[in-house]
């Protein structure tokens, strides 16, 4: 696989001797990576692997943990998801979050409001999609353009780091292809980092570089997306 130059300017996540848990249960277990900037990461793992809750981590969602995360030089603060977005993390959760009463182009501008970004333009000039289609209502397009108004809407904050709940959920492969290929367009053309929870694994794995893989909360591979791919045991790290 090729890899590009990353974006040096671009901040990166540092996730030190990382634990999580709800309650009695322990989701991440003392895991310890980074995340460089500029970079596309996936991360995957059966259900119950913890990756949505080390992703969940990088922002702030998880109240519950020891030891800590950076973003930059800033660390992420436990349970203040709404003061760590405002670092440049931008969230694209599995419900999508569009307003489906309002047309694309009104729910772009009001996600830009928080960043004082009413210019669609770069947004459309990446997701074309989005601009032939700004004045219908988002609740009236199918799961996948949703996906990519979800994806714009972030984008209108101007995110240094994109962090992606499995957006192919619920797709199928042709619009579940598409938004992995609109998201490492926005990782070329912007340089945002993307980290990226799914279990559409072997798509996912041709769009990211860098492959992390749980199981029971722990890190069991982490390496080049490639690597993993041509593994001929690829599934026993599941």
């Amino acid at each position: 696989m090729e890899h590009k130059v990353l974006d040096t300017q671009q901040p990166s996540f540092k996730v030190q001797n990382l634990s999580a848990s709800y309650g009695a249960l322990v989701a991440v277990r003392d895991v310890s990576l980074s995340i460089e900037g500029g970079s596309r990461v996936g991360i995957f793992g059966h259900n119950g692997s913890g990756k949505s809750s080390l992703l969940k981590c990088l922002v702030g969602g998880v109240k519950s943990v020891n030891g800590g995360v950076t973003f930059g030089d800033a660390p992420i603060q436990p349970n203040l998801v709404h003061l760590n977005v405002r670092l440049g993390i931008g969230v694209v959760p599995q419900s999508r979050n569009v307003f489906p009463s309002l047309t694309v182009e009104r729910c772009l501008l009001i996600a830009g409001m928080r960043a004082n970004n009413v210019d669609c333009s770069e947004v459309y000039e990446i997701l074309p999609l989005l601009k032939e289609r700004r004045r219908q209502r988002s609740g009236l397009m199918s799961g996948g353009e949703q996906q990519m108004v979800a994806i714009g809407m972030s984008l209108m904050t101007r995110p240094k780091a994109l962090l992606l709940d499995e957006p192919t959920a619920g797709l199928s492969p042709v619009a579940a292809r598409n938004a992995l290929e609109c998201l490492k367009k926005v990782n070329e053309r912007m340089g945002t980092t993307i980290v990226i929870v799914e279990q559409n694994i072997l798509t996912t794995l041709e769009m990211v570089e860098r492959a992390v893989v749980l199981r029971s909360g722990e890190v069991v591979f982490d390496g080049n997306s490639s690597d993993l791919a041509r593994k001929e045991d690829l599934w026993s790290h599941f």
